[in-house]
């Protein structure tokens, strides 16, 4: 198995701080990154000595910088600065250093006065047992491109001499990585890794500022490691991340997200490169919806929560045989009120607020998911129950509540709960839609990277959604018929809804929950006679979207005097209403599609304002 590593560079914090996380998350080895080494109070044997503590190896130090190509005297003192530099290393205990390609207005081009200059280099890193590694930048002055930096690295001939391969500064450029299987195995030093979001950036700022792991942006990392397997290349694969979230967010999460890409990486390799399956995973859990979510409140928002239930259209259709806890159903939708006052549902309350705790997902096998979930690292929980009681397992999902998985064994509900009568009426609520989760904006892409790596779930294009006060980007993650989907929302300005809900909620979690139904109009007509209200919309949205879409009168009637938002996607239609929010915690939805595969993106704004106006009303001036 190839050993896996991470750059320093990829984590906030001081340097031991990066390499205690690195050691926790599990990786084998590390690239020392300069900066961090020559900011830290301790000399470079005390790092040495703390690696060994950690069972880290530090495969690299780096970068040595507008080394090839430079006229006199600057060319004397790039080889004296290398002396220094392998002084240093030395004195870490690694051999390798990466340079990577010059980017000074001085240097000169031509590629055999490169490979004369690193020939010579190689002489003096073999004499003392070192190796050169060389990267070619995508930026780079004279060299931007691995094909000629291979080329160097070939004209110079030297046992010390390799290249170093960056699916970041290939994939980028968009550079053919085809060429990459004929480079020899023994000559690729390192391989590093990193993926990154499409954006309309110059290369530079897109490297330097939105890098990420593998999985969690749009380019092939996929192809670049199938050229490299086809070198048999051996060594360390090695994640090289510059982002700004990562070296501003928690050290030990960033460095789990990372091993867990890794993983990931290799499991997608395997078929093919059975030398990379050192771990083999379970195979993705297949989702078939939702099984249950749950509740945590008190005993008095037990009662508050119930009746909103029972004004949805919800039975009360069982009590728990031992808990303060109640099943709550409709159609498939099956909802669970815990008031106990211990356990984790409690703690979640205290912690949190009322809000929902846990959401148990309908796989195909929960044993399996549960063995890939702890192969990628999740955490697992386990809680007592009483004599009797399923044992359903578990693991610890956004913001500290738990994601259970179910399957046909764990669907019992007679095992834990006496039945409870109720008049059975019409379920309009089919199922449910999706569940919508805020989180901070940093830790998008950790949660993005743990669903898609558990579950069978594809990513949508992100989007950005305009709050009264500031963007939201929304992530949506679905299945593929459909019965499983996550909206992800993320806002890095501290007054808009999500991110209220964060500071409020004490952490991320479940902002709202959509249900679906055949006929919203009669659904909410229904609903309204049981003492529903709904979230309020402006005369103006209804205005617009007569103008835009050349509604039916009767149509546009039944939108205004129930508050329903409409969308329309080329042949497809979709209409929603809102709750008005729940404890100024979570809120509703109630959904009906008709050939429609988003999620109303188009009135999320609307929806926002009008929240925020409820959630903080503004004093209107006087006309």
């Amino acid at each position: 198995m190839n050993r896996r590593s991470i750059a320093t560079v990829s984590l906030s914090g001081a340097l031991d701080e990066k390499l205690r996380a690195i050691a926790s998350a599990g990786f084998d080895a590390v690239e020392i990154f300069e900066n961090d080494l020559l900011s830290f109070g301790s000399g470079p044997r005390d790092i040495a000595k703390l690696c060994r503590d950690l069972n880290l190896a530090i495969c690299a130090f780096q970068p040595f910088r507008d080394f090839e190509g430079m006229p006199e005297p600057q060319r004397a003192r790039t080889f004296a600065r290398a002396e220094r530099k392998f002084d240093l290393m030395q004195e870490l205990g690694t051999d390798l250093l990466l340079i990577c390609s010059n980017v000074s207005p001085a240097s000169l081009g031509g590629i055999d006065r490169a490979a004369d200059d690193f020939r010579e280099l190689g002489d003096r890193a073999a004499r003392r047992g070192l190796r050169i590694g060389y990267e070619a930048l995508a930026w780079g002055r004279h060299v931007n491109d691995y094909r000629d930096a291979w080329e160097i690295v070939r004209r110079a001939d030297h046992p010390a001499i390799g290249i170093i391969l960056d699916s970041f500064h290939a994939l980028a450029p968009g550079f053919p990585v085809r060429a990459m299987a004929s480079i020899p195995g023994d000559k690729i030093f390192l391989v590093q890794l990193a993926d990154a979001p499409k954006l309309e950036l110059d290369i530079l700022s897109w490297s330097r500022h939105f890098r990420s792991f593998p999985g969690q942006g749009d380019l092939p990392v996929g192809e670049f490691m199938a050229a490299i397997a086809a070198t048999g290349y051996a060594g360390p694969l090695s994640l090289e991340i510059f982002n700004d979230q990562f070296r501003a967010g928690s050290a030990t999460q960033t460095a789990l997200d990372g091993l867990r890409s890794l993983i990931l990486l290799d499991d997608q390799l395997a078929p093919d490169w059975p030398r990379f399956a050192a771990e083999p995973l379970a195979p993705k859990a297949k989702g078939r919806g939702i099984g249950f979510i749950e509740f945590a409140v008190n005993e008095t928002k037990a009662g508050e929560l119930g009746r909103l239930f029972a004004q949805l259209g919800f039975r009360k259709t069982g009590a728990h045989r031992s808990k303060a806890v109640e099943r709550w159903s409709q159609g498939e939708v099956e909802l669970v009120i815990n008031s106990e006052t211990d356990g984790f549902a409690h703690s979640h309350y205290v912690t949190h607020g009322p809000g929902v705790c846990a959401i148990a997902l309908d796989v195909d096998n929960a044993g399996l998911a549960m063995q890939r979930a702890e192969s990628l690292r999740a955490r697992t929980f386990y809680q007592p129950v009483g004599p009797g009681e399923l044992e359903i397992p578990a693991i610890h999902g956004v913001g500290g509540s738990l994601l259970y998985f179910l399957d046909q064994a764990g669907k019992n509900w007679d095992t834990d709960f006496e039945p409870v009568t109720s008049d059975k009426g019409a379920d309009a609520l089919l199922a449910v839609d999706h569940i919508a989760q805020s989180m901070p904006y940093d830790e998008m892409l950790s949660w993005l990277l743990f669903y898609t790596g558990i579950l069978d779930l594809k990513r949508l294009p992100q989007m950005e959604i305009a709050d009264p006060r500031g963007l939201v980007q929304s992530q949506a993650i679905i299945n593929a018929d459909q019965s499983l989907r996550f909206v992800l929302n993320g806002s890095s300005a501290n007054r808009t809804l999500p991110a209220r809900f964060i500071s409020e909620f004490f952490g991320s979690g479940v902002q709202h929950v959509a249900f679906a139904c055949r006929d919203i109009f009669a659904t909410v007509a229904e609903m309204r006679k049981r003492g529903a209200d709904f979230l309020d919309i402006p005369a103006n949205y209804y205005d617009d979207i007569e103008a835009k879409y050349d509604l039916a009168p009767q149509l546009m009637a039944q939108l205004r005097a129930n508050h329903i938002l409409y969308d329309r996607e080329g042949d497809g239609e979709f209409f929603q209403v809102y709750t008005h929010i729940f404890d100024e915690r979570f809120f509703f939805e109630i959904v009906e599609r008709r050939n429609y595969q988003g999620f109303g993106a188009a009135n999320a704004g609307i929806r926002l304002a009008a929240q925020a106006r409820e959630v903080r009303p503004a004093s209107m001036p006087r006309m």
